[in-house]
């Protein structure tokens, strides 16, 4: 698994347009067989910070299988209006997690 940081710095006046956006560009991420999940948060104590995490099935299947899809092109539509707010948009292993470990199994195994 990969996960995809987008962080963005976005006018709060737009905030509504945002999270639209990302309705709009969600239901094609659920749509993908390369998603996992996904989920965009807002930043309580600065809400111009947003970020939209998306956990991929491999960095191939975000960029060879998502990017491919016909589902690609209106993503990128509905996202098109804050291109210009991304601050990062980067791919992360995971290294460590809580309650489950990474392999699957739970901590109390």
């Amino acid at each position: 698994m990969i996960v995809e940081y987008i962080r963005y710095q976005i006018d709060p006046s737009r905030n509504g347009e945002f999270d639209d956006a990302y309705r709009r560009a969600g239901a094609l991420l659920d749509a993908s067989p390369h998603c996992q999940r996904w989920e965009a948060a807002r930043c309580v104590d600065d809400p111009e910070k947003q970020i939209v995490r998306i956990e991929w099935d491999s960095a191939e299947g975000h960029l060879q299988g998502f990017r491919q899809s016909a589902d690609f092109k209106p993503f990128l539509e509905a996202t098109q209006p804050f291109f210009n707010d991304i601050e990062e948009m980067t791919h992360y292993e995971v290294t460590a997690k809580g309650l489950d470990s990474l392999d699957g199994s739970s901590a109390s195994d």
